[in-house]
C-alpha cells in the first residue's frame, strides 16, 4: 500500500471519528482488496464444504463495524487490528454454529511450522485457538495480539510490526514464543 493510500485512510478514519456517516462507504473500495486477501487467507485453511466465504466474511466484517459507534480510529493499524478482531469473532462464531463434536475428545492436530490445522478439525480447532489466545492475553497480550493479526489477520512480520508499533525482530521473537506456547497448549491431553 502507498503512502498516499494509507494517508488516505488515516483522513478518513478521522472523518469517520468526527461524525460523517458516509465516510465507511468511502474507507470500504480503499481497504477492500486487503481485507478480502486476509479473508481468502484464513478461508483457505477452512474446510472445502464451508458455507462462509472470503467475500461474506469481509462483508459480514464491515457491516459489523460500521455499526459500531464508539471507535475512535487512531490510524490505519488501529483499523486494520480491529477488523483482525472481527474477522476472529466471526470465524469463532461460525465454528460454534457449525461445530459437530464436543471439544475435548482428541487432540488437535497443530503444526509447529505455522499454526496449520487440517481442514476437517477446523471449526473444533479455531474455538480451541480462541480459548488458548484468551489464556495466553491474561499473562501476555502482545503474544496473543500478534499472533491473532498472522493467523486471523493474514500480516506478515513487517505489518505486524507496523500495526503494534514494534520491531520486526520483537514481533519474530515474540511469535516463535507464543507459537511453541500454544503448541503445548493445543496438545494437551
Amino acid at each position: 500500500m502507498s503512502e498516499r493510500q494509507t494517508a488516505e485512510i488515516t483522513q478518513i478514519l478521522q472523518e469517520w471519528n468526527d461524525g460523517d456517516a458516509e465516510a465507511g462507504e468511502r474507507l470500504l473500495p480503499i481497504v477492500y482488496r486487503e481485507l478480502k486477501q486476509s479473508a481468502r487467507f484464513l478461508m483457505s485453511k477452512e474446510r472445502s464444504d464451508h458455507t462462509l466465504q472470503p467475500t461474506a466474511l469481509v462483508h459480514e466484517a464491515f457491516l459489523k463495524l460500521t455499526s459500531l459507534t464508539e471507535i475512535k480510529w487512531n490510524d490505519r493499524s488501529h483499523f486494520y487490528r480491529f477488523v483482525s478482531q472481527l474477522m476472529r469473532q466471526i470465524l469463532v462464531d461460525h465454528a460454534r454454529l457449525y461445530a459437530t463434536d464436543k471439544r475435548g475428545n482428541a487432540p488437535i492436530n497443530f503444526s509447529i511450522n505455522d499454526l496449520q490445522i487440517p481442514a476437517a478439525e477446523r471449526a473444533e480447532a479455531i474455538l480451541y485457538l480462541d480459548e488458548a489466545l484468551e489464556r495466553l492475553a491474561q499473562f501476555d497480550e502482545k503474544q496473543s495480539k500478534i499472533v491473532e493479526l498472522r493467523y486471523f489477520g493474514g500480516m506478515k512480520n513487517s505489518e505486524i510490526a507496523e500495526a503494534l508499533g514494534i520491531s520486526v525482530r520483537t514481533v519474530i521473537r515474540e511469535w516463535e514464543s507464543a507459537r511453541l506456547w500454544l503448541y503445548r497448549e493445543l496438545n494437551k491431553k
